[in-house]
């Protein structure tokens, strides 16, 4: 930013944490985020209420601006005395109590951020306030002392951390009694100030100096991020550029509005994905992290990446709010962060940024043909393209009601824009989904539709991979096999780096009797979605299975049985497998947990639609499920 460029102006300035987070988090993580997502989105709604809007919520922190300091602190109040009020219905040990700072200062606009010693005043307010309090600056109190209905106790004059001067600091007192109050209020003598100003300032002028000498002439520049070392990483890192895409956070406060901002975060997935020179995770696996107070460290050192995307999405009325920053967690720095303000109209423009600059900070350099290719939205049509993206992700919700807001979605995509062949694959989609969770009244009819909305999607865009890839399975699940895996090879030739398309790859030449051949494609599949959906661990396991390594089929099965238990199909899985290894007690204790989930469990009905080609392969399967204990 250059001078030129630098705008200030005097703002209210609102920070908040939460006190005692780590240990909540250390104590029960997944109770903590769901409080904390909910607490934030009361104090959100809240700082809206009064003319507030928020900055920032990183973590357990929330950083908000208001044109009043008046507001900022009534609302300061009304967010405690909601919170108090929820934390009486938790368990003591599971109370979330927010402290509160809230300063008067001058701030450094930097697009929708804002800056400088002002809000960190605020921060280290924060800090000196108790669980369930607040505690103002002396330029807050001298706007708001005769004008709130409060009282105030002084605290003296504190020292905060890299604040040249002493704050002003006065606690809120929020009880009715307390009204008007101001207690042990001392004023600062100006020729004290002025002694002190003079001896901190020449101070503060020796020890910037030697802090200058020191990072320039004496040592190397600190990393701005926590760095990471190979050898800690859950996973071998992979020989090109790798890199995460976290979900990107939700800032409106609506819940409504999750189904655009996971779809933005979606769409840059798929985009890098088409880039062969790029490693990406999978969203399912990025996504598993949504909601948790996550450091680039921890997810570079679990996921094996060297690259981390992180950002959020604001969305009011006709416009959209992102910011984004790629950490680089090796070296332990920002590559490059950004903050972008459109009309909801640009959205394409706006995506289609995001991925270039990632794109070319990862240094990698794409001809013209691919640079088109995962720029390309399939259409024209911003409704459309929103309605698709909402229906993906009514899918991944996978109940009766999700999948049919997906299909009425999709089907009104393919109303505004006929020619959009993600609708029609998305459709396609859905409809796979009613026959395999077992929501459809007729399972072959679903998959005949599926087929039919599929193969039209790749009809009009022969590029979308996805589609033959799914078209594949369903051909497989109809017992047109040849078909199938024409399908899926097509799909892997297409694109190759994408996590679901080697998997359906894979998942399909299992069930023809290449297992051997599968089982690199799957074990791939794994390493770019390495928290995936339990069918990526059935299918290692049926791949293994049908190789004839038993052991290792056990293994995935169990791992799949441990993520869900009520999974029925794994169980049964396991239950066979098993049986086919000789490990009969175990065997019948996945046969017991098959019937336990589902009662009405029969060999014969599974018989019919298990997938296996081989007529030998389906006829020993059945028999180990009625060696487990299973009943036909």
């Amino acid at each position: 930013m250059t001078t030129q460029e630098v705008k200030r102006k005097l703002a209210a300035i609102l920070s908040a944490d939460v006190k005692g987070y780590s240990r909540l988090m250390g104590e029960d993580e997944e109770a903590t985020v769901r409080t904390l997502n909910a607490y934030k989105e009361v104090m959100t709604n809240l700082i809206q209420q009064h003319h507030g809007r928020v900055v920032d919520a990183p973590g357990d922190n929330v950083l908000a601006e208001f044109g009043s300091v008046v507001d900022a602190v009534r609302c300061a109040v009304e967010i405690q005395k909601e919170l108090k009020g929820q934390n009486a219905e938790l368990p003591e040990n599971r109370r979330m109590e927010f402290r509160i700072g809230v300063n008067l200062g001058d701030v450094i606009e930097d697009g929708e951020q804002i800056l400088g010693d002002g809000v960190n005043i605020a921060a280290r307010l924060e800090s000196l306030s108790d669980a369930g309090g607040i505690c103002i600056s002396g330029t807050a109190f001298d706007q708001v002392r005769n004008k709130l209905g409060l009282g105030y106790e002084y605290l003296g004059e504190q020292s905060v951390k890299n604040i040249a001067l002493p704050v002003r600091v006065y606690k809120v007192l929020m009880e009715p009694g307390a009204a008007g109050k101001v207690i042990s209020e001392e004023k600062a003598k100006p020729k004290q100030w002025q002694r002190t100003a003079f001896i901190v300032v020449a101070l503060l002028i020796v020890v910037t100096v030697a802090i200058v000498v020191w990072r320039i002439y004496l040592r190397p520049s600190t990393p701005l991020v926590e760095v990471v070392s190979k050898e800690r990483m859950a996973l071998p890192l992979p020989d090109k550029p790798s890199i995460a895409v976290m979900p990107f956070m939700n800032m409106s406060g609506e819940k409504a509005q999750e189904p655009f901002c996971d779809g933005l975060s979606e769409s840059i997935i798929t985009a890098l994905a088409k880039v062969p020179q790029l490693f990406v995770i999978g969203r399912d696996t990025t996504f598993s992290y949504k909601g948790r107070a996550i450091k680039a460290k921890q997810v570079s050192e679990e996921l094996g990446v060297q690259y981390v995307l992180e950002g959020s999405v604001q969305k009011v009325g006709d416009r959209v709010r992102v910011t984004a920053q790629l950490i680089d967690a090796l070296k332990g720095h920002h590559l490059w962060a950004d903050r972008y303000d459109r009309n909801l109209k640009d959205l394409f423009a706006l995506l289609d940024d995001i991925t270039k600059q990632i794109i070319t900070s990862l240094q990698v350099k794409l001809t013209h043909g691919e640079t088109v290719r995962i720029t390309s939205k399939g259409t024209q049509n911003l409704d459309a393209y929103l309605k698709v993206l909402e229906a993906f992700w009514y899918i991944g919700q996978s109940t009766r009601e999700n999948i049919d807001r997906a299909k009425q979605l999709a089907g009104e995509a393919i109303a505004m824009d006929p020619g959009f062949a993600s609708a029609y694959r998305c459709l396609g989609m859905a409809h796979m989904m009613d026959a395999l969770s077992g929501l459809s009244k007729n399972p072959r009819e679903s998959l005949e539709l599926s087929n039919q909305m599929l193969k039209k999607a790749f009809e009009l865009d022969g590029t979308l991979a996805g589609a033959p890839a799914s078209r594949g399975w369903t051909l497989v699940m109809l017992r047109r096999y040849d078909e199938g895996v024409a399908e899926v090879e097509r799909a892997y030739q297409l694109e190759p780096g994408d996590r679901d398309v080697i998997y359906w790859y894979g998942t399909v030449l299992s069930v023809v009797g290449r297992a051997e051949e599968a089982i690199p494609h799957l074990k791939e599949a794994l390493r770019l979605n390495p928290i995936p959906p339990n069918s990526y661990l059935r299918s290692l396991g049926m791949a293994h299975r049908e190789a004839g390594r038993y052991e290792e089929a056990i293994s995935y099965y169990r791992r799949a049985t441990k993520r869900e238990p009520n999974d029925v199909t794994a169980q049964y899985a396991l239950a066979a497998t098993c049986s086919m290894a000789g490990r009969e007690e175990e065997a019948r204790a996945a046969a017991k947990e098959a019937l336990r989930i589902n009662p009405k469990f029969s060999v014969e009905r599974i018989m019919k639609t298990y997938p296996l080609k081989d007529p030998a392969a389906r006829e020993r399967f059945a028999q180990a499920l009625r060696k487990a204990g299973l009943p036909d």
